[in-house]
């Protein structure tokens, strides 16, 4: 649902302009590569929750006293004791979540480089003033606000993205240690021990 969302608002702003606007006067590109980096970690959360989709799947379908081995083979973890075994599954579930949170922090990071290109590229024509033309001075100015949007635009792509990725990774990090401690319960249930 939240891809969908997002999806949409995407094609909104697609067909109002403000995309090709944006694509248009940013002329580091990082706003196109924050774009693309942004669509590849969306399409990398969509395979991680398909895929703790199906893990929920095979949990729900276990019955008490089969639940350790099916869990065990079907997440390829070997037939431990209960600790080590959550601690397997924890692992692995978290293994998967890596790349969406570089991803944030990369998208992030991207945003606030394009501030500083977009400083320096509003802050460069200063060097050739030499004197106090107007027309020199209209002509620096226009430098100067294309600098500045090269600095908001990619500010505003890089904090956006990077906020819808770490909410998405929040929401998928919360079904994954639901799934462990349902897990973890089953497991005690399995061994003869009530749930804690």
């Amino acid at each position: 649902m939240l891809f969908g969302v997002i999806v949409f608002v995407t094609v909104v702003l697609a067909y109002e302009g403000f995309l090709q606007l944006l694509l248009d006067s940013d002329r580091s590109k990082l706003s196109l590569i924050i774009l693309l980096l942004f669509f590849g970690a969306a399409v990398n959360w969509l395979w991680v929750s398909w895929q703790l989709s199906c893990d929920r799947l095979v949990f729900d379908d276990g019955d008490a006293t089969g639940y350790r081995s099916k869990a065990s083979t079907y997440l390829m973890l070997d037939d431990r004791k209960l600790p080590g075994l959550v601690e397997s599954l924890t692992e692995r579930l978290q293994a998967r979540h890596m790349l969406g949170h570089f991803a944030a922090d990369a998208l992030l990071k991207l945003g606030l480089i394009g501030t500083i290109i977009g400083f320096i590229l509003m802050l460069l024509p200063l060097g050739d003033v030499e004197d106090f033309d107007v027309n020199l001075i209209r002509h620096l100015m226009i430098s100067m606000s294309e600098g500045m949007g090269i600095a908001l635009y990619t500010t505003l792509m890089g904090l956006s993205t990077s906020t819808l990725i770490k909410l998405q990774y929040l929401l998928l990090d919360k079904a994954a240690s639901e799934l462990v401690s349902d897990f973890e319960d089953q497991m005690r249930v399995a061994d003869g021990r009530a749930p804690e």
